[in-house]
């Protein structure tokens, strides 16, 4: 009976562990995790794949690219394209899921009215030529003309900064006040992008097309109301679905009598009081809607734009249609991360929520689910946690499997039928642990060689690589090897003045609050920590277990270090700290590892030549300005990337000359502009190398004038000035030897 109230006691705390993540007192990742991924599954399962023949995209395609010109158009083109659907094809509304935040000066008009200002102000010809073209060259004008007291809902989005603010917003759909009294945690932001007022004004609408990115980075939800100000505006999706309906006034829904429940905001849908009865839109806790997929990508209609301007569409494929205008290019980087496809375009998810609104068809998920996953969790989790212990293996399994099957059924009925969204990981993941925790009780065996490694390895290396040391223990051999590996450097610039302004207790802070994520990123990418060394770190790829991606691993390791302390800058700004910045140096070779000290102590180390020389190169990015900087042997043998080889060097304590390179990132990650950038430095080092001084500086003339912050170029731009005064002499190698560590 003990056995069993032991049991129990700790099921019901496993229980109260689950509870206190789905109450929101705190949140365990895993759980969120496995909750976004059964969504997604769910909604995959459960696509309709049909096709809403009332809404059309009309693509800014490749196609349209090709014909019309680069992105972003003239207006007069726009103009055109406003006639041409109202007109000839009498669509029913017309949303822009692309914002017009710039005046339109390609017509040439503001160079044509300088010369009559100026240089022809007496030609009378010209001036009354110009007065007569003015109108038609007046872009904007014109394309505000097109769309005014026409169904046309512009675009515009919000985003997090005050100084960040441009264009007019439209009149918010609910004023500031409407919510006063009920806690509602609407999204909320401090500024925007948005269109030229003249096109604000002219438009009979506009809404925010910002989406709910998720911290998987997977768009679920659209915020139907955003809060800016103070006041409420809404999403694109639902000004073009009011706009169709002829703007029906927005009400907020809430649920009977929960005014009187302060923690309890009661808005659970929003509804537009229409003729023939009201149309409801369901609501979260953060006033947004699940995204109702049709389908993956392509469930409806995509015209290119240029077939509709140049008349190549039928009449019937678009008359009486809603009509969104956004793009599918991956160049104008509208493409979204969703649960029915990874690459998704932006403008197919407004599509998405109009049909849902209009069709009735989106699921449900209002704030008190939250409650709804509680009493489930309690009551499944109380009855397993008495119910289980009693069990014998066999029933414990019989009974955890119906208990899964009643709950996956119910939870995909609620979905599927009753559109309503339930979370459903919590509550398996509870059945599994309390199932585990019965069938395994009272069995703990640990081999007393596992038990050496992991004393052994747990200071060093993250539990993982820990566990998997255990499992292999053949592999681990305490006495010195000789093997190829990668070791990374990392220190700060400029330690010792920060630590003079800093009081001991504060700098025990600050050095906690940076190493501690950056050896996080070691440990996340399989690295060893060998020592820190006051404000430096040093590590290694490639022992106590091999690793054939040591090089690769340990550069994704360094590039996310220099991240990671870039988002930390602000953080360290509001404790008052200075700013912290890092130097890494990588390098490749063979080394010594294994446990070597003396008698007294021992410890886990790496030595050898290239070991010295990691060190150097994370002493000579401060020389270049870089952040990273590797050996010609780690870019030997880590090809993923994309490198700016920096110079060829001598560094103090060795003979031969090393090549010096900075990674930029991965292949397929990096912007195009870089390699035609990368390309120009080529030329300068290839110049540099024959002591073609002249050329030399002209290339780094114009990439310094391309990217006057980057310290390399002025870096060789003073060595050239220094080697046209002091030849190297014609037997010169192109090496640049440091005197100093």
């Amino acid at each position: 009976m003990k056995k069993h109230a032991i049991l129990i006691a700790v099921g019901l705390a496993f229980m109260l562990l689950f509870i206190g993540n789905a109450a929101k007192f705190y949140q365990l990742g895993f759980i969120k995790y496995l909750e976004a991924k059964l969504y997604d599954t769910r909604m995959r399962v459960t696509l309709p794949n049909k096709h809403d023949d009332r809404i059309v995209i009309l693509d800014l395609d490749e196609k349209s690219l090709k014909e019309q010109g680069r992105w972003p158009w003239s207006r007069d083109k726009l103009a055109l394209l406003m006639d041409k659907l109202f007109d000839k094809y009498s669509v029913a509304v017309v949303g822009f899921d692309v914002v017009f935040a710039e005046k339109d000066n390609s017509s040439g008009l503001s160079v044509l009215q300088d010369l009559a200002q100026n240089q022809l102000k007496d030609v009378s010809q010209y001036q009354s030529v110009l007065k007569q073209l003015a109108p038609q060259l007046e872009y904007d004008d014109l394309f505000a003309n097109k769309i005014k007291q026409r169904n046309v809902v512009l675009g515009y989005y919000f985003n997090d900064g005050t100084k960040n603010i441009s264009g007019v917003l439209p009149p918010p759909v609910l004023a500031a006040g409407s919510f006063k009294g009920r806690q509602i945690n609407f999204t909320q932001w401090s500024g925007y992008g948005a269109n030229l007022a003249e096109f604000q004004s002219a438009a009979v609408s506009a809404g925010h097309f910002n989406p709910v990115v998720d911290f998987d980075g997977v768009v679920r939800r659209i915020p139907m109301i955003a809060e800016f100000d103070g006041a409420y505006y809404e999403s694109l999706s639902l000004a073009v679905v009011r706009t169709l309906l002829g703007f029906p006034k927005l009400n907020p829904g809430y649920a009977k009598d929960t005014k009187k429940y302060e923690d309890y905001s009661g808005l659970e849908w929003l509804q537009l009081d229409l003729p023939q009865g009201v149309l409801r839109i369901p609501v979260d806790g953060e006033v947004s809607t699940l995204v109702p997929f049709q389908g993956p990508r392509g469930a409806f209609k995509y015209i290119s734009v240029t077939d509709v301007m140049n008349d190549r569409v039928a009449l019937a494929d678009l008359q009486s249609k809603i009509i969104l205008v956004g793009t599918t290019t991956p160049g104008l980087l509208d493409l979204r991360a969703t649960p029915v496809d990874e690459v998704y375009p932006g403008v197919e998810i407004h599509a998405n929520m109009i049909s849902g609104m209009l069709s009735h068809t989106i699921k449900s998920s209002p704030p008190y689910v939250m409650g709804v996953e509680v009493i489930l969790l309690l009551v499944v989790g109380a009855a397993l946690s008495v119910v289980l212990p009693l069990l014998t293996p066999i029933q414990v399994t019989s009974v955890t499997a119906l208990s899964l099957l009643v709950i996956v059924v119910g939870n995909g009925l609620l979905w599927q039928y009753g559109n309503f969204a339930v979370p459903l990981a919590g509550l398996l993941i509870m059945i599994l642990v309390l199932f585990a925790l019965n069938m395994s009780y009272g069995y703990f065996f640990v081999s007393r060689t596992k038990r050496q490694i992991t004393d052994l390895f747990g200071q060093y290396v993250p539990k993982e690589v820990v566990g998997e040391l255990s499992e292999r223990p053949q592999q681990v051999s305490m006495e010195g090897d000789s093997r190829e590996m990668t070791i990374l450097f990392s220190d700060v610039r400029g330690f010792t003045t920060i630590s003079e302004g800093l009081d001991p207790k504060e700098l025990s802070l600050l050095m906690n609050e940076f190493l501690t994520p950056l050896s996080r990123i070691v440990y996340k990418h399989r690295g060893t920590i060998d020592k820190y060394m006051g404000d430096c770190i040093m590590a290694f790829w490639g022992a106590p277990l091999p690793d054939e991606g040591h090089a690769h691993n340990s550069i994704v390791a360094g590039l996310e270090m220099l991240k990671t302390l870039e988002g930390l800058q602000p953080h360290f700004k509001e404790r008052g700290w200075p700013p912290i910045h890092i130097g890494v140096g990588l390098n490749t070779g063979r080394v010594s590892v294994g446990n070597m000290g003396s008698e007294v102590r021992v410890a886990y180390t790496v030595m050898g030549d290239a070991v010295n020389l990691a060190s150097r190169l994370e002493g000579i990015t401060k020389e270049y300005g870089v952040g990273i900087v590797v050996g010609e042997n780690t870019k030997a043998v880590a090809p993923a990337f994309v490198y700016r080889e920096l110079d060829l060097v001598k560094v103090k304590g060795k003979d031969e000359p090393v090549a010096i390179f900075e990674p930029l990132g991965l292949v397929g990650e990096v912007d195009s502009s870089v390699f035609e950038e990368l390309k120009l430095f080529q030329q300068v080092l290839r110049a540099y190398r024959k002591q073609e001084w002249d050329k030399a500086e002209l290339q780094l003339f114009s990439l310094q004038k391309m990217y006057p912050n980057t310290k390399l170029y002025q870096v060789y731009r003073d060595r050239v000035e220094y080697f046209r005064h002091n030849s190297p002499g014609p037997e010169w190698d192109g090496v640049f030897v440091f005197k100093t560590k």
